[in-house]
């Protein structure tokens, strides 16, 4: 069904896995609309209670794929969306937000740039103990995106987001999980284990339950957020 993620549904849990792993799922464009279709698809789906989000093999997601980048740069016209006006990017942290099941990132390796900035929005993220993580986006000449200006001084405090995002920074697991960008760092033995016993505990609740406790938990968030995109997409805009 999908090319570029894998999707499991088992005791009421679905766990989606980005699929690249020879290239340590390196986000493309059609990953991305595949990442927000399968959300979409789980949204009714009665048999899923709980998502967890990872990757296949040594990494989670080690940012854009610069070969990707400089193809679609590269040609006048392309088939669907460009990189940066996919629905990912449009929409994905505010699906997060207004979610009616709880979301787990499993952080299975390395996350660098839109690696970080596509779980920002989850429920709750674990690291295994030897990823590294980094909002490298300044290094590469462009501004984070998908709502990562609003929701990472959220999580870690403003100076340290402004310490993490101006000096593109990779820190790792452990020190993610002492400022708050990650729940928890685990063995990596253990990332998955630790990840479905979570869902499962959700699982296990009422589903309307646990929609109103995230819709509380969330009032205003969704707002901020779309704002802080607005924003995002409108300096990146003026630096193009």
């Amino acid at each position: 069904m999908y090319q570029h993620i894998l999707l499991d549904i088992t005791d009421g849990i679905a766990t989606v896995t980005l699929n690249r792993p020879d290239k340590l799922n390196a986000y493309t464009v059609d990953m991305g609309e595949e990442i927000v279709d399968v959300f979409d698809h789980l949204r009714d789906e009665d048999s899923a209670r709980a998502v967890i989000l990872t990757g296949a093999g040594r990494g989670f997601c080690a940012g854009v794929d610069l070969d990707h980048m400089k193809e679609q740069a590269s040609q006048t016209h392309i088939d669907g969306p460009r990189l940066g006006e996919e629905r990912l990017v449009r929409e994905f942290p505010l699906t997060l937000l207004n979610y009616p099941k709880p979301v787990i990132a499993a952080i299975n390796g390395h996350a660098i740039g839109v690696g970080v900035t596509m779980i920002l929005a989850c429920d709750i993220r674990l690291a295994t103990s030897t990823a590294k993580l980094g909002l490298t986006f300044t290094k590469m000449g462009i501004l984070p995106g998908l709502g990562s200006t609003y929701l990472l001084p959220k999580l870690v405090g403003t100076a340290k987001a402004r310490e993490l995002i101006l000096t593109a920074s990779i820190i790792l697991a452990d020190e993610a999980a002492e400022i708050g960008l990650v729940n928890r760092a685990v063995g990596p033995d253990q990332l998955m284990p630790s990840a479905r016993e979570l869902a499962t505990a959700m699982a296990q609740c009422q589903p309307e339950v646990l929609t109103a406790a995230r819709r509380l938990l969330l009032r205003g968030e969704a707002e901020a957020v779309a704002e802080a995109m607005r924003l995002e997409q409108a300096a990146s805009a003026g630096l193009r």
